[in-house]
């Protein structure tokens, strides 16, 4: 990993006026200082590795606020697209658009910038654009999505199986622009416990455990336990697992056990996302990640993203788990459409 050079003029003390568990732009409550470390000392501070805590990503993104505040749109534009750049770190870098969908910077896709990508969708059909779109203005906050890893100082969102889930920060500098980064969720790190955060590694036990279950004792049997709430099914944590065949039809969920036997292929999320689609689209060819958005029950069913995992069990039917991204960054990640 490269080691940034120094920019002149920037003010550290920013970094003091982030919570450390938020997302959002502390660039107007930046406290008077006398101290005037640069932007790379701004940025070291935070960015000592390729792993990262959602604190972290935080305290890097309102460096990223500050500095575009401090010297004016066209050269942090200029700087946020260089790869070379100060705030571009291999996987981590920042990226920049306007309220109207345009690509205003990029360090990884130079050939984009000035396109409209206001429709934009991830390799599963998570809208990234509109969701990110309504975070910033809205203050800035988390979203999580799926994308591909830079390789070879390009991205390529071409090669769908390249796309990994990701978790992004998104704050507004202006009322004209706004402004994302983020980071793998493989290289996310818990800020208590310096490894991975647990709740999507058990997410990914609890549905592989309950294939494991169904090809054991019978998909009647699983479908049983998957929808009672205290099944061996359900972890300590409260998640759970839901089964769908791949037409759409719920075969069983221990919160919807009114709608079993409908057809939920044209369910919609709070961004108009097809999530039932999504999520048996990605059984069907294997299984994996998928984002999208679903009401969570422990904060009053408000729309929240949800990052699910699922697998196939048979030719027949797939079942998958999730965690909602407040489960990760610790923040009220609640949004509606």
């Amino acid at each position: 990993m490269k080691k940034p050079v120094f920019f002149l003029g920037f003010i550290l003390v920013i970094l003091a006026a982030v919570l450390s568990a938020g997302c959002t732009s502390g660039g107007d409550a930046v406290p008077e200082s006398t101290a005037t470390p640069t932007v790379a000392e701004a940025v070291e501070a935070v960015q000592l590795s390729d792993k990262m805590t959602v604190g972290e990503m935080t305290e890097f993104m309102s460096s990223a606020v500050d500095y575009a505040k401090t010297v004016g749109k066209d050269e942090a534009l200029s700087e946020f697209g260089n790869k070379d750049g100060e705030f571009s770190y291999g996987d981590i870098y920042v990226y920049a658009y306007d309220y109207n969908g345009t690509l205003l910077a990029h360090p990884y896709q130079p050939e984009l910038v000035g396109t409209d990508r206001s429709e934009w969708a991830d390799a599963r059909g998570f809208p990234f654009y509109k969701v990110s779109e309504y975070v910033a203005e809205n203050g800035g906050g988390f979203v999580a999505y799926l994308y591909p890893k830079p390789e070879d100082g390009s991205i390529d969102e071409s090669v769908k199986g390249d796309y990994v889930s990701k978790i992004g920060c998104v704050m507004p500098v202006d009322d004209e622009w706004w402004i994302g980064s983020g980071i793998y969720l493989s290289d996310l790190i818990d800020a208590e416990t310096g490894m991975a955060p647990a709740a999507t590694a058990d997410m990914i036990s609890l549905v592989e455990s309950g294939v494991a279950y169904a090809l054991e004792n019978g998909k009647e049997a699983a479908f049983e336990a998957i929808s009672d709430k205290d099944s061996v099914l359900v972890d300590e944590a409260g998640h759970y697992l839901y089964a769908y065949d791949y037409n759409g039809t719920l075969l069983a969920h221990p919160h919807l056990t009114a709608k079993i036997g409908e057809n939920l292929m044209e369910h919609e999320g709070a961004f108009g996302e097809k999530d039932i689609q999504m999520l048996g689209e990605a059984a069907s060819e294997g299984g994996g990640y998928v984002v999208f958005s679903w009401p969570n029950p422990d904060n009053d069913n408000r729309p929240e993203i949800k990052i699910g995992y699922v697998l196939p069990v048979d030719d027949e039917w797939w079942l998958g788990s999730g965690v909602y991204l407040s489960e990760i960054t610790g923040d009220d990640e609640a949004l509606s459409g």
